[in-house]
């Protein structure tokens, strides 16, 4: 058995900038994960000299990017051979880059491919430049370069695959390369493919006019390729489903829905996790050491976390808190307090998200918060979502207007590290999409490993998870609801959140070690991982 995993971007550390958010994020988890377990699994993903971007965040809360140049070779090596991918009449060429440590015991390579090479066009080097930047054609050639390339960078590098995971639509040019390899035989294709989707979102599913498939690909369509793909354009996700032998969403709720978007489509679902190694701070690595012994081979172990005791649980948070404030303190001069309830809310600023909903009502949440809560905003927008930008501006706005009444800070470039720095040092994570967008979310488990408690819309992941007010709290189910009705459930819960903290500690702590004891045995990605080999890699 040998599986291939291949990814549109990859998060493995904050200093390779080829990942976005979430998609990446998990997809660097799955591989370490991997490695970990000693699961036989290689990975191919697309190497972003430019990366995604760097953000900047101006006095007028205006978002800016920035594109520094990566150099890769100081976390990788180049491989002394190139695979040749036709597009659109032309050879481009491609190398490859190898990534060996990963997780605790590096057993998982991953390639990443570049076409910045010299003997390409100066187009043709800038395919795999910017992590979803340009436009439908610079996509649809990075996703040859990541599904054509990566299958032939695989039969030289790593013969003997058995199963390829096509993690979301854009690899999925992966199977053209099997068809073509197999003489049109869709049943010895849909054999080795499993399919992965990420969302729930109609926007979020990539989709090409033929024509310009029929230019960039060529060969590569099939004369059947309407009837795999969709009869007036070529829809990714489509054309995956039906050339996989297996596929699922990332939540129960997420599988519920790919199948209403996708009718005639047997997509299960297996929910996502995290690496528990990753995301847990030192703080509460070493009180889990401690007291949950075997706990980095087997997180499962954690359920034990409600017999720590309450001092420890509470120093260990503590010093995590100290360590966000201090540096929040330090980039905005914000003068927050370690000894305030601390809320964090971390994404993609994305409209479904809603990130100020909590916002809605001002002079109530000054109430609600005037010297007892803090709340700490990071995400970027992308380059092309006005909507998203504007959001992150109307959130600066409103902390300089209310600079005297609310504690709020908006945190430029979230990245692995800030993601980190922010998990671990919340008391609250806050999540309000709008149902049931968020295919699963992950940001939120990560807090639960460092006795953070969730507040969230139950959606994605979260909705298999809680046990409302007591290992968190669940915002009330708002897909018939207004947002100004669901900002008042939320408003209801802060209330109920800022009360039980101050007034209740020791109930709060009990909390707190639910929400660890609940979440971290069953939302990893050793779990995950194990629920793919077992479901669909064996």
């Amino acid at each position: 058995m040998k599986i291939a995993y291949l990814s549109m971007e990859v998060g493995l550390s904050e200093h390779i900038p080829t990942y976005s958010g979430g998609l990446g994020i998990l997809a660097g988890d799955h591989i370490k994960s991997s490695a970990d377990l000693n699961i036989p699994l290689v990975a191919v993903t697309l190497l972003y000299k430019r990366g995604y971007f760097i953000q900047q965040i101006n006095a007028l809360g205006q978002q800016e990017e920035l594109y520094p140049y990566f150099d890769p070779r100081a976390f990788m090596e180049p491989l002394p051979f190139k695979v040749t991918v036709p597009m659109e009449g032309r050879s481009v060429h491609v190398g490859v880059w190898k990534y060996n440590q990963v997780g605790q015991k590096g057993r998982v390579p991953v390639y990443f491919l570049d076409t910045d090479l010299p003997m390409n066009s100066p187009e043709d080097r800038m395919i795999t430049h910017y992590l979803y930047g340009g436009d439908k054609h610079t996509r649809i050639c990075q996703e040859a370069v990541l599904g054509i390339g990566g299958y032939m960078v695989l039969k030289k590098l790593e013969p003997g695959i058995t199963t390829y995971h096509m993690n979301e639509g854009h690899a999925v040019f992966l199977t053209l390369a099997l068809l073509k390899d197999s003489g049109g035989n869709v049943e010895r294709v849909r054999e080795k493919c499993v399919f992965t989707t990420h969302t729930p979102v109609p926007a979020g599913h990539d989709i090409f006019d033929y024509g310009m498939a029929q230019t960039v690909l060529q060969d590569y369509l099939p004369p059947n390729i309407r009837d795999l793909a969709g009869r007036d354009a070529l829809n990714t996700t489509l054309l995956a489903l039906n050339l996989s032998r297996a596929s699922n969403g990332v939540s129960e709720l997420h599988g519920e829905v790919s199948r209403e978007m996708f009718p005639g489509f047997d997509i299960g679902h297996i929910t996502n996790g995290v690496h528990h190694l990753t995301w847990t701070g030192p703080e509460f690595q070493t009180l889990f050491d401690r007291h949950c012994p075997g706990w980095r081979e087997q997180p499962q172990n954690l359920a034990k976390a409600r017999d720590i005791p309450d001092d420890e649980v509470r120093a260990a948070k503590k010093a995590a808190k100290k360590r966000l404030i201090s540096y929040i303190n330090a980039i905005s001069g914000a003068g927050f307090s370690e000894d305030l309830l601390t809320v964090g809310f971390a994404r993609r600023a994305a409209s479904y998200k809603r990130a100020t909903l909590v916002l809605t009502d001002l002079e109530y949440l000054v109430n609600l918060s005037y010297d007892r809560v803090q709340y700490i905003f990071a995400g970027k927008a992308h380059p092309q979502d006005g909507a998203g930008k504007e959001l992150i501006a109307e959130i600066v706005r409103i902390a300089k207007r209310y600079e005297e009444k609310l504690r709020i800070v908006y945190v430029p470039n979230y990245n692995m590290w800030l993601g980190a720095l922010m998990t671990q040092g919340t008391d609250v994570w806050l999540n309000t999409p709008r149902r049931p967008r968020e295919a699963c979310g992950t940001s939120g488990m990560k807090v639960c490993y460092n006795g953070g408690v969730n507040m969230s819309v139950l959606d994605g992941w979260w909705r298999e998870a809680c046990r409302d007010r007591v290992n968190g709290w669940a915002v009330g189910d708002d897909e018939d609801q207004s947002d100004e009705e669901a900002a008042a459930d939320l408003y209801r819960d802060i209330d109920d959140m800022v009360t039980t903290y101050y007034a209740s500690p020791k109930h709060w702590v009990q909390i707190m070690k639910n929400s660890i004891a609940d979440v971290t045995p069953v939302f990893n990605t050793h779990r995950m991982v194990l629920e793919y080999l077992h479901k669909y890699y064996l």
